[in-house]
């Protein structure tokens, strides 16, 4: 499979620290965030800027649809949502078991009209404090919030496929690992995906391949299969990938967020950035799969 050179990727928008990454195909829109600087972006896929939503909220990892045209974002305290039209805005998610949210990261679909996402230590990240276990969960489209996973050293990147019944997620720091899905969707039989500490985010193609870019390998997104079989990577634009998502009508159009190469470093240790971040697209040989929106029905 021949993917693009990274002279072949376009840069869209820059800023300190880009991560949370999301394509609003019924918009035509990339919206992206900046964890360090703050606020969700939405630029055009020439890189025309469309709109910025919740400028001064730093630390957001991942950002959703809804079909009611709002776009989820989640971060210190949990999941908020806004519509760009509209104006609205409040919490999907504030509290867990009854407490207030420390933070939570990425997110999915979970293909009945909710999400599953991940919890994250963002005291402990704004602080450059080692951090503490984290954990796996699922909000139902009726606001239920059900403990999936937990013991998690750091959920990143997490990604759902139905049709093989599995669920993956990017262990930061610790694996890439690999859960089946049951029919009320929970997860069983823990595994390893990918035997790496540097897992950031995650997409899935129209092979079924898991994209897993790492913070700490520079230039390149891990290829793996299902069975967790290293393929060819993919290479990309100097710097290190926090996310990866397709687009365009064809679902071949790349989008990627980079950060320099030692950012990770930095972000860990509490030192300042050494550059710039961008969102850039590209073009890849495979199709991707295309984000489904939740069905919350935000307005």
């Amino acid at each position: 499979m021949s993917q693009p050179a990274p002279d072949d990727y376009a840069v869209l928008a820059s800023g300190v620290y880009l991560e949370g990454l999301a394509v609003d195909h019924a918009r035509d829109v990339i919206w992206y965030s900046d964890v360090v600087a703050g606020g969700v972006h939405g630029v055009r896929p020439d890189g025309t800027p469309f709109a910025t939503l919740d400028p001064g909220r730093m630390w957001t990892g991942g950002i959703m649809l809804d079909e009611g045209g709002a776009v989820l974002s989640s971060g210190e305290g949990g999941i908020r949502w806004n519509h760009p039209e509209t104006g609205g805005s409040g919490w999907l998610v504030d509290t867990l078991d009854g407490e207030p949210v420390n933070g939570i990261n990425e997110m999915w679909p979970d293909g009945a009209g909710g999400l599953f996402f991940g919890t994250l230590d963002i005291e402990h990240v704004i602080a450059a404090r080692p951090t503490r276990p984290t954990a796996l969960w699922r909000l139902t489209q009726q606001g239920r919030t059900i403990r999936l996973a937990d013991g998690l050293r750091f959920t990143n990147g997490i990604g759902y496929n139905p049709g093989l019944g599995q669920f993956y997620c990017s262990e930061t720091f610790g694996q890439a690992l690999a859960w089946d899905v049951t029919p009320d969707l929970e997860l069983t039989a823990k595994r390893v995906l990918l035997d790496r500490d540097d897992c950031d985010g995650l997409a899935i193609d129209s092979e079924d391949a898991i994209w897993i870019p790492g913070v700490y390998s520079p230039g390149i997104i891990r290829r793996v299969t299902p069975a967790g079989d290293e393929l060819v990577p993919v290479p990309t634009p100097p710097g290190a990938t926090t996310q990866v998502r397709f687009g365009g009508a064809d679902a071949r159009d790349v989008y990627i967020t980079l950060v320099p190469a030692d950012a990770g470093e930095c972000l860990r240790t509490g030192r300042p950035l050494s550059g710039t971040s961008t969102l850039q697209r590209g073009r890849s040989a495979v199709p991707g799969v295309k984000i489904a929106p939740t069905r919350f029905g935000l307005r």
